[in-house]
């Protein structure tokens, strides 16, 4: 197995750096694969990196490592070039020998112990469950999933979160946005607040609430607007009209809690739950799962959040002003310091932010990741800061964003219907395309890079969809695999040695590839680079698999090339499972 080859050159280059030079026993050796094959199978710049602690040539260095370095059957040759690298080409059965190490491996090929089995939590998608999940939490879902499988496959023990948003001011806007719409259902004739949430799933959950409880709710509009401050123009948007609003509606929220009393809580509930359990379903589709929904109302519950504050304050990063507690996180690189608790003892978002990763540390994680949309880049600083204000290792904290996508069809940007009318959903996009290739789009390009979502290239079956390119692979194999008469336990037993021919030793070299790319990928939290080696994989394959005959008269050599097929197979069935795509067996 390459991968094998692999340590097996840097064991035996440690002994030649060793014996060459004794005194940096420290340098490091790095072996990476040439771009262009010609230039041998491995290569390393060790010679270069010696040449400073030496004082000597890089190329003298190489000289010198080569007459030190012990023999192996396994490498055929080794030459230097350019500047001082030294190229290995592997014997002429190494690079073939991985078709059976997959084979025999299964859905295990690939698979690394990088991580140790440490404890690594990912928390991602965490959008606050006021209405369903639009194409933006799309990608945020399918780039966490699929990194988790990475990790996870990678030796990580992963635990993928949900960040619960259920308290504070938002889910109170959806709770009055549904009582609103409930009220207007009975006859009650009250304006909707327009920073209200105005999608048809309130209307919904409005109407939810009558069938289940006729008028119990009901309230009049003269209760309902006493003591509520007007409304500008419609047409304003400066400043002064926009606080007017807000202050308009903080007084609905007021008044329904007033006029509702302990049934506030019923109703305010009833829109969580129903967004929330809409959300998981959509997800569950989506073939993305948690093991963990954590609740931001908890961390209220069980004092966390004063907690918090309060640690902050003995450690002298809390000061007061105007009456509001203000964390000093222009000391840890914050453009300005944020305030934690209001001046009416109200703790903002921050401050339940800072409790919910106090929690996590707490919690014993050895590295957390959040995944956060690229409009979060400013609340890298003052998150960090606070990890580090209460003395926790912020080394183990990292965050990943993402970008949103923005979809096109015919070349233009798509404006594709919706029934809330302000964005799309994810479950519509899904029902447009299918989830293979949501997954797969979504996951095509680095997280936070902007993303274009070709609509009509991810339906379309030819060979420009990438999705569609590979599934294409796994089916042919499948078809080759059932015309063939033998039986798949054969095949670990196959004489590789016939697989002579540049397209098949080009085929075994990139299978080899497969458990340095996990490893890569999982180390820089790319998922998209198992995407871009399963497109060349599958592009290999078809290159191959159009120049020759797979079922030929000679059976050594079919049973080979069988072989090769089966493992190229197994590869894509491995990757594709990591992005969360299927693998059809006939298309």
């Amino acid at each position: 197995m390459a991968h094998d080859v692999k340590t097996e050159l840097i064991a035996l280059l440690t002994q030649a750096r060793d014996s060459v030079a004794p005194t940096a026993s420290a340098t490091p050796i790095q072996i990476e694969r040439p771009r262009d094959p010609s230039h041998g199978d491995f290569a390393t710049n060790l010679a270069m990196l010696l040449a400073k602690a030496l004082k000597k040539n890089p190329r003298e260095i190489a000289q010198q490592l080569l007459a030190e370095l012990p023999a192996s059957p396994r490498i055929s040759g080794a030459e230097i070039a350019g500047a001082g690298f030294i190229n290995f080409r592997l014997a002429a059965g190494e690079k073939t020998e991985v078709v059976r190490t997959a084979l025999n491996q299964g859905a295990d090929f690939g698979r690394s112990t990088q991580g140790g089995a440490q404890k690594i939590q990912v928390e991602f998608v965490s959008a606050n469950p006021t209405g369903p999940l639009h194409v933006g939490h799309g990608r945020g879902a399918a780039y966490g999933a699929s990194l988790s499988s990475l990790l996870a496959f990678a030796g990580w023990d992963v635990t993928r979160e949900y960040y619960v948003n259920d308290a504070g001011r938002q889910m109170d806007i959806l709770g009055l946005s549904t009582w609103l719409r409930y009220l207007g259902l009975l006859g009650e004739q009250i304006p909707f607040p327009p920073n209200g949430y105005q999608g048809d799933y309130v209307r919904r959950m409005a109407e939810q609430l009558q069938h289940a409880h006729g008028d119990k709710y009901r309230r009049s509009a003269t209760d309902v607007l006493q003591d509520t401050p007007g409304l500008p123009a419609a047409d304003r948007a400066d400043d002064e009209a926009k606080a007017q609003r807000e202050a308009h509606l903080d007084a609905l929220i007021a008044r329904a809690k007033t006029l509702l009393g302990e049934d506030w809580h019923y109703v305010h509930q009833h829109a969580l739950n129903e967004q929330l359990e809409d959300c998981r379903s959509d997800l569950q589709e989506f073939g993305v799962e948690f093991e963990v929904w954590f609740s931001e109302k908890a961390l209220y519950d069980t004092g966390l959040v004063a907690r918090c504050v309060a640690l902050l304050e003995e450690k002298g990063h809390i000061y007061v002003q105007n009456g509001a507690k203000w964390f000093r996180s222009t000391a840890f690189g914050d453009e300005k310091d944020r305030v934690v608790q209001r001046e009416n003892g109200l703790y903002t978002y921050f401050a339940s932010d800072i409790a919910y990763h106090l929690n996590k540390f707490e919690r014993g994680f050895d590295k957390i990741i959040n995944i956060w949309g690229a409009d979060h880049h400013g609340y890298i600083p003052r998150v960090t800061g606070a990890v580090k204000a209460l003395d926790l290792p912020s080394d183990k904290l990292q965050v990943a964003l993402v970008q949103f996508a923005v979809l096109y069809r015919n070349g233009q940007k798509a404006s594709m219907s919706t029934r809330s009318g302000e964005f799309v959903t994810l479950r519509e996009l899904r029902g447009e395309v299918g989830n293979d290739a949501c997954r797969f789009f979504y996951a095509l390009r680095k997280s936070d890079q902007h993303l274009d979502f070709d609509l009509d290239l991810a339906k379309s079956q030819s060979n420009e969809n990438p999705v569609y390119y590979i599934q294409y692979a796994h089916a042919r194999i499948c078809s080759v695999l059932k015309q063939w008469p033998g039986s798949p336990a054969e095949l670990s037993a196959a004489d590789l040695g016939r697989l002579d021919n540049p397209r098949e030793q080009a085929l075994a070299n990139l299978i080899g590839q497969f458990p340095e790319v996990i490893e890569a990928a999982a180390r820089d939290l790319a998922p998209h680079s198992v995407a871009f080696y399963l497109k060349d994989l599958a592009g290999e394959f078809h290159a191959w698999y159009n120049a020759e005959r797979m079922l030929v008269e000679d059976a050594a050599l079919c049973q080979a090339r069988v072989a090769l097929a089966a493992a190229v197979r197994q590869v894509i069935r491995n990757g594709l499972t990591i992005l969360g795509v299927s693998c059809p067996e006939s298309m």
